[in-house]
């Protein structure tokens, strides 16, 4: 038997990264791959088990992605979902046929033949499932037995006990699927006997240990940012080498109020790291003097970032490491057999600094999600005003004032941002919600103030739920707190005069604005 860990294949479907989050939920490694991946790379994975997504394509169609049957000579269990378990019955012999109904959502399921996926699950013969497909089995494979059908489809699941094969046209990593994680768990557990092993303290042991065989006495410089991710791959680094890391914090002039201070002096102060502060914000302020178009204000800040970064790095001598935070969802995107997502914004984080400065990088987080960076925050023994920091893009405040960036407009941005966010802790809504703050409008409206007529801006405020940023609705905050939030910033916000509430969700609006 490999070691407790489990290959995932991407065939393209939206819902790839939560069957890799629930695998490792039951504490077993997991890592996603593209669908057409090198099988050497496989083969040196060596996966204890192997689970095929879901995808968009039809295997009757030409050009679908395909599976390479090398992956099945391997002798593991394998799971396949959705378009997984039309890839396998058509290539191991089954017929699948085009539906005349796509059918998207909630069915009910009958689990039969007493398959294993099923056991303990008490409701059995009456499970809420979630569909998305458009083809179906009709015919199964030499050697499968039905084990599930719905009121459309004969086949909703299939499997072979003997080779450990099994199949689901539902998706059972979604939340709808009622039961969903207890049948991978069985999969993982009862078909492929693994133990659950992973975890986030070992996790953290692993990589440390990691980290200096990687770098060993080298020096590793970084860009601290001040979020979640930069910091806890900061504290990882400083764990493994010490002073050798050198921490970087640049002041773009586009943070929010009393940012810097806290960020620069808890880290230097509370964990001794060497964090180097560098004042730049009229550097970035002048090349964004009459900009407007937000994507040429994104690579203005991304380009000048470079050029104060490479500044100060070249400052220190014998530098040979690039830290980053990169996370696994980046580098999942990065390796999509389609090919990265079409651009809908220009990322924030700093691509273009290995080749630019010609050093070797190092990525201590490109294992882990989100949630488990917060999980290795607290494994590090991060406080919790750090650890449950709400996102903040790398481009600052740039993007949450539409149009121009200048001292005035960031003036009123800080104050008004300053409000929602200390309104969101005293109210405790701030733990609560993925992300709030505060949109300044590139217009102004008429109000009255006292017994005088005034023509002043315009706050959004902007409070979404989410996961992984990935999707996202508005929050349903009490208007109670709605109304401080807007009586606060109308008072006490100079050149404010309306505040509005962004109820839109992601997609197909983005959570930031720009």
């Amino acid at each position: 038997m490999h070691d407790n860990r489990v290959l995932i294949l991407d065939f393209g479907s939206q819902f790839t990264q939560l069957i890799a989050r629930r695998v490792r939920e039951a504490g077993i490694y997991s890592e996603i791959h593209p669908c057409n991946v090198d099988p050497e790379r496989v083969k040196a994975f060596k996966p204890s088990a192997l689970i095929l997504s879901g995808g968009p394509s039809s295997v009757l169609e030409g050009g679908c992605p395909d599976l390479n049957m090398e992956y099945m000579e391997m002798g593991i269990p394998v799971l396949g979902i959705c378009y997984g378990m039309q890839l396998l019955a058509h290539k191991l012999g089954g017929k699948v046929v085009s539906s005349t109904d796509r059918e998207y959502g909630r069915a009910q399921f009958s689990a039969l033949n007493d398959c294993v996926l099923f056991d303990g699950i008490d409701e059995k013969e009456d499970l809420t499932v979630w569909m998305s497909h458009g083809d179906r089995v009709e015919g199964l494979p030499e050697g499968f037995l039905p084990m599930g059908k719905t009121d459309s489809i004969e086949f909703g699941a299939m499997g072979n006990d003997e080779k450990k094969i099994y199949a689901l046209q539902f998706h059972p990593e979604v939340a709808h699927t009622e039961h969903g994680e207890k049948i991978i768990q069985n999969f993982l557990f009862k078909v492929a006997g693994l133990e659950s092993s992973w975890s986030m303290s070992s996790f953290v042991e692993t990589c440390i240990e990691d980290l200096k065989k990687q770098v060993g006495d080298d020096k590793v410089v970084l860009g601290l940012s001040g979020g979640i991710d930069s910091t806890v791959a900061a504290v990882l680094l400083h764990r493994a080498i010490g002073k050798n890391l050198h921490c970087i914090f640049v002041d773009n002039g586009l943070l929010r109020m009393g940012e810097k201070e806290e960020v620069v002096g808890f880290l230097a102060e509370h964990f001794d790291l060497n964090v180097k502060f560098v004042d730049a914000a009229q550097e970035f302020l002048d090349d964004l003097k009459g900009v407007e178009d937000p994507e040429k204000k994104r690579k203005l800040i991304g380009y000048k970032f470079i050029e104060v970064f490479d500044r100060e790095a070249k400052a220190i001598d014998g530098v040979k490491w690039l830290g980053q935070g990169t996370l696994y969802p980046d580098v999942i995107e990065s390796e999509s057999f389609k090919g990265p997502s079409a651009v809908i914004k220009s990322h924030h984080n700093v691509g273009g600094l290995p080749e630019k400065m010609n050093l070797k990088l190092v990525e201590p987080l490109r294992e882990l999600f989100k949630d488990e960076v917060r999980r290795a925050a607290y494994e590090l023994g991060l406080p919790e005003h750090i650890i449950w920091r709400q996102p903040f893009p790398g481009p600052g405040l740039s993007i949450r004032i539409i149009g121009e960036v200048t001292e005035e407009r960031l003036e009123i941005l800080r104050l008004a941002d300053k409000i929602v966010q200390n309104e969101m802790v005293a109210s405790d809504w701030y733990r609560k919600v993925w992300q709030g703050f505060a949109v300044l409008l590139p217009l102004k409206t008429v109000g009255v103030m006292g017994d005088d007529r005034t023509y002043e801006n315009v706050i959004a405020l902007r409070v979404v739920d989410s996961i992984d940023a990935m999707t996202a609705d508005w929050s349903r905050l009490p208007s109670e707190l709605l109304a401080r939030m807007s009586n606060r910033i109308i008072n006490e916000v100079k050149g404010v005069n309306r505040v509005v509430l962004d109820i839109s969700s992601k997609p197909p609006s983005t959570i930031e604005w720009e």
